[in-house]
Parts: structure tokens; C-alpha cells; sequence
């Protein structure tokens, strides 16, 4: 039986399967860690104790670790300023859906409410970002709460928070946890009426298009199939890329500010737009004017972002299975034909446009380097990614394969989350390639993981797109109709930082330089960095360009100009017209 409260919750987390907790020891964790070691570690059936090098990072390694194994997963901080230090990584991962229990240690709680050093009232603080967030203050209230916060993030798919002080975790365990009550995933079907209704509005509709997000999980070959049966062209958020864009004859790629192919167009074309799924947050991207109906295992999501006359409650394969014989084949495919037909067409002369005829164009394109990459990456690699320019270049060059798994900070949006993603991505998958495409705003953010992935030589493959700017940044300030400013930073030589590190790091200038340099960094038998330098003048252009766009963009280039920067202004037109969708 555990001997103390600490000791008790360690427990807890070895039989809910928990191998690793990521984290910084230190004063009121200290109990904890301490149980932790007394495990013996993963190899004897205990836990392991990954020490990062900020609490920031602790979180999103576990976000990554949970995401990629779809299991509980564990990151800790020490009481005021460590486990404040989560809370970023703890957003991203509870917008994720990530079953993630963040331990937070907390000062005596005898001091509590006196001002005393270092005190913080976690339990209040992590309150948005968790499904549970709850304070021990006793010993016998201990056991109760644990297997509550395990059972709420394992079940609920979110943060759970336990704020434990470390006189608390100290003290003698009392009564004992109930094992784990893990109940199988319902199917949610919707009533037989909904479905006749949504049945009968596509027989009725001459073009039916889908826009498919994360919710089309493990619905692939069902999906792709109700396509084929209503001649649908079907688009994608970025969350629902990995899980419907490979082997999909109907793919029409992605809307968005990200987006690319004819998507958006074909969306907009429809008599009746079905949402799977998604929940895609950009409404300016959806169309007003078109009949829509949405199908979502959670209802509070139906109807929020656009208007929808057909809100179906149920998971995507439930509902398809139950829609799919009541619909008719529909024999007229010039709808279909047009948007794939328009989206290969686009694909080849706007997406592939600035990777042809690359090898020898300096600055590097970052649209050229990912689609080595892609070419040369593993056929079941995890791709964690930055937010911001990097994830323009994921999505539009990095291809799913149905085995390949990406993570990235899609709902939160945050800098730096593609190397400590990485970290816990790694650690949970072994045996699987782990690429980290980085860009140098957030990869500089949080550098000290560098020496987390050298101190356990985790084999983690550093991809960094290096502008030295804030892309995404700067072109949301010229949309505006703003000039850049504060968003440029010196070069830095991150080779020789990862190298002083003990990591194989490389260089790379010239582009028929990126294809040898992957190949030598996937060979390496540990970490390797291949610091990429990209042209700066490389922006996102989404698919469909506003007339207040390009007024934004017209007015930012003139104040460019007319503050004696015509040689950028020019640059930046000659980098991005190879992006503007052709007619």
C-alpha cells in the first residue's frame, strides 16, 4: 500500500498506464519526484522522469505524447512560477483534445492566503484550460480527487489539473483509489428523422461539395466512399489533412489562410455544403449563401460558425453509415469532375510553380525545401510543426500517407511548440521518425530543448526553416495595409549552438544542397538540426485573394516605398507572384 499521499498518486498514474511525467524538480514537487524515482522507472513497470528545461515545454511535450499514443500522459511544475510556466502547453493541449493530467505543486498549505513566497492559487488560474481542475487539502480527500482528474482526462479528452501542496503529498496516505473506470467510446447516431431530412436534401441538390475536419477520424474509406456516391468534391481543414486527404480521388485541398487547390472555390459552388466533423473557426472563408448542413458528435459545436439548416448530432461514421442507403447515386458528374479537375490544374501551375526549376534559386524557397522533405521523409513519420510559415509549407507540401501523423499547435496557435511537441512525440513513439519542421521565431523561443533531445540522445530530426523574420506576422501586417516592422532579427548560426550541443547540425544555403543534407541528418543514429535559409520574401497567398487584400497589401508596399525600401518592395513582389492563383 502507498505510504504517502505522493506515493499514492505515482500509483495511480502506473496503473492508468502512465510511463513518463515531463517536468522540472524543485522545493514542493520535490515529494513527488521523489515517489517517482522510488518506481524504479518505465523498465521495471514504474514511471520515468523527463527533465526538460522549462515548464512550457513539459506541457506540450505530453500534449504530444498523449495526441500520438492516445493515452494519458503526465507533465509536472513546483508551486508559483514553475507550474505557471505550464500553462501555455497545457491551452494547446486541452484545445487539442489531448488526455493530459498536469501535476501542480503548491506552496504549505498552512501559508496559503498569506502572501508568502512564490504563492500563486493554481486551482484558480488553470481553470480555462482544463475539464477538471481541482485542490487537495487533505489526505483523505487525496485518493478521490486522483482517480477524478485521471478519469476526466483519460475519458473526456482534456487537461486535468491537480494542485497538491507539498506538506500534503507528504503526509500519510489515507483509505486507497478505486482502479480506473474506463468505459468504451459510445457511437453517437442521430434520430432516424434528421437523417431522413439531410438524406433527402442531397437527392434534391445538384451539387453536393464536403469540407472534412478531425471528426472524419477512422471514417476515411467511409468518407471517400458518400463522395463517390454523390459526386461531392471534398475539401479539408488543416486538423482533418492527416485523416482524409491521402488516397482520396475527390480531394480538393484546403480553404483558409493556409489553403491551396479548389477548395474554397468549390465550397462556394454548392447547392448544399456538408460540414464533417470540423469546426473550422474562419467564417470569412465559408460560404453565406449556401445551404449547409453540419454533422458533429458535439452539439454546442452545430451552427457556430456559419448558419445550418441541417444540424445532424452524431459521429461522422455512425451518421455516414446510416446516410449512405438513403442517398442517390448521382449519375451527373460534371460537378465533381470541374473542382478535381480545377484543383490538379492549380496543383500544377500555382502549388508546383516554385518548386520546379528551384535546385539553383537563392535565397532557398521554403515551398521547394518541404517538398524534399516530403519526398525524402519517412512513409509513418511524425510531423510536429511551428505555428506560423511553417505550417503554410505543411500543409501544402507535406502529404499524408495514412500512416504519417502531424501535431501542431492548430487551435491555440502558439510560437514554439514544434521542438518540445517533438520531444514528447518521440519519447512515446520509439520506433518511428520524428521531424520537427521548425521556424526560427519559435524554435529560438524555446532553444534550451535543444539540450532536453542532445541529454537523451533522443533521435528527433530538427528541420529549421530560417528567414530570419516572423513570416506570418509580416504578411498579416502588409494585408492590413501596414509596413513590416519589429518583425526582422539577425541571422544566427544555429548550426554551431546545436553542434556546441553534441548534435549533427548542417547549413544549408544552397538548394541543391537540402536533398544531401536530409539524407545525412535521417541517417544519423540520434538528433540532427539541418538549418535551412529561406528566402525571407516568402509569404502565405491564400487561395482566394479579397479586393480588401490586395488594397491592404497595394497600401503597405507604397508606405514601403515611400520610406526608401523599394528594393524590399520589389523583392517581396518577385518572391510571391509565383504564389498568386493563376486563371
Amino acid at each position: 500500500m502507498p505510504t504517502t499521499v505522493a506515493d499514492q498518486l505515482v500509483r495511480g498514474l502506473v496503473d492508468a498506464g502512465v510511463q513518463r511525467i515531463y517536468g522540472i524538480v524543485g522545493d514542493s514537487l520535490n515529494p513527488v519526484v521523489d515517489a517517482v524515482r522510488r518506481t524504479g522507472g518505465s523498465a521495471k513497470g514504474g514511471i520515468d522522469w523527463i527533465h526538460v528545461r522549462h515548464e512550457e515545454a513539459a506541457a506540450f511535450a505530453a500534449s504530444a505524447d498523449a495526441q500520438t499514443t492516445g493515452t494519458l500522459a503526465v507533465c509536472a511544475g513546483s508551486c508559483g512560477p514553475g507550474n505557471l510556466h505550464l500553462i501555455n502547453g497545457l491551452y494547446d493541449a486541452h484545445r487539442s483534445g489531448a488526455p493530459v493530467l498536469a501535476i501542480a505543486s503548491h506552496i504549505p498549505s498552512s501559508e496559503i492566503g498569506s502572501g508568502y513566497f512564490q504563492e500563486t492559487h493554481p486551482d484558480r488560474l488553470f481553470g480555462e484550460c482544463s475539464l477538471y481542475n481541482e485542490f487537495v487539502s487533505t489526505a483523505d480527500q487525496a485518493p478521490r480527487v486522483f482517480r477524478a482528474a485521471i478519469n476526466a482526462s483519460i475519458t473526456g479528452g482534456g487537461v486535468s489539473v491537480v494542485t497538491l501542496p507539498g506538506d500534503i503529498a507528504e503526509l500519510s496516505a489515507s483509505g486507497t483509489m478505486d482502479p480506473i473506470a474506463v468505459p468504451s467510446t459510445p457511437v453517437v447516431t442521430p434520430p432516424a428523422a434528421d437523417i431522413q431530412k439531410l438524406a433527402d436534401a442531397i437527392n434534391n441538390a445538384e451539387k453536393v461539395a464536403i469540407f472534412a475536419g478531425y471528426g472524419v477520424k477512422g471514417a476515411h474509406d467511409e468518407v471517400v466512399a458518400f463522395a463517390d456516391t454523390i459526386g461531392a468534391p471534398v475539401g479539408h481543414s488543416l486538423r482533418g489533412k492527416e485523416f482524409i486527404q491521402y488516397d482520396n480521388p475527390y480531394d480538393v485541398g484546403m480553404t483558409g489562410l493556409l489553403g491551396y487547390g479548389a477548395a474554397h472555390a468549390g465550397i462556394h459552388d454548392a447547392d448544399l455544403l456538408i460540414l464533417l466533423g470540423t469546426d473550422f473557426p474562419y467564417q470569412q472563408f465559408l460560404p453565406e449563401d449556401v445551404t449547409t448542413a453540419q454533422i458533429d458528435i458535439d452539439p454546442t459545436k452545430l451552427g457556430r460558425r456559419t448558419s445550418v439548416q441541417y444540424p445532424i448530432h452524431g459521429d461522422v461514421l455512425a451518421t455516414l453509415n446510416a446516410l449512405q442507403p438513403l442517398v442517390t447515386r448521382k449519375t451527373d458528374r460534371r460537378y465533381v469532375e470541374k473542382w478535381v479537375d480545377k484543383h490538379n490544374d492549380l496543383m500544377g501551375k500555382t502549388i508546383g510553380a516554385y518548386t520546379r526549376n528551384a535546385e539553383k534559386l537563392v535565397p532557398i524557397h521554403p515551398e521547394y525545401a518541404a517538398s524534399v522533405l516530403d519526398d525524402l521523409a519517412a512513409d509513418d513519420a511524425v510531423f510536429t510543426t511551428d505555428t506560423g510559415m511553417c505550417n503554410v509549407w505543411t500543409a501544402r507540401y507535406i502529404n499524408p500517407t495514412g500512416r504519417r501523423a502531424f501535431v501542431a499547435s492548430m487551435l491555440h496557435g502558439s510560437m514554439a511548440n514544434a521542438l518540445p511537441h517533438a520531444i514528447g512525440a518521440q519519447f512515446a513513439n520509439p520506433g518511428r521518425q520524428v521531424v520537427s519542421i521548425s521556424g526560427d521565431g519559435g524554435f529560438s523561443m524555446l532553444l534550451s530543448e535543444l539540450l532536453t533531445v542532445a541529454m537523451y540522445k533522443l533521435p528527433v530530426k530538427i528541420v529549421l526553416f530560417d528567414n530570419s523574420t516572423l513570416g506570418m506576422v509580416k504578411a498579416e501586417m502588409l494585408v492590413d495595409g501596414l509596413p513590416d516592422f519589429g518583425v526582422d532579427v539577425p541571422q544566427v548560426d544555429y548550426t554551431g549552438i546545436a553542434a556546441a550541443a553534441g548534435i549533427h547540425a548542417q547549413r544549408v544555403e544552397q538548394p541543391g544542397d537540402i536533398r544531401s543534407a536530409l539524407e545525412t541528418a535521417f541517417a544519423v543514429d540520434g538528433p540532427a538540426l539541418v538549418q535551412l535559409i529561406t528566402d525571407p520574401m516568402a509569404l502565405s497567398v491564400p487561395p482566394t485573394i479579397t479586393g480588401e487584400q490586395i488594397k491592404g497589401f497595394a497600401l503597405a508596399m507604397s508606405k514601403v516605398v515611400l520610406n526608401g525600401g523599394v528594393g524590399e518592395a520589389v523583392r517581396m513582389a518577385k518572391s510571391n507572384l509565383r504564389n498568386v492563383p493563376r486563371p
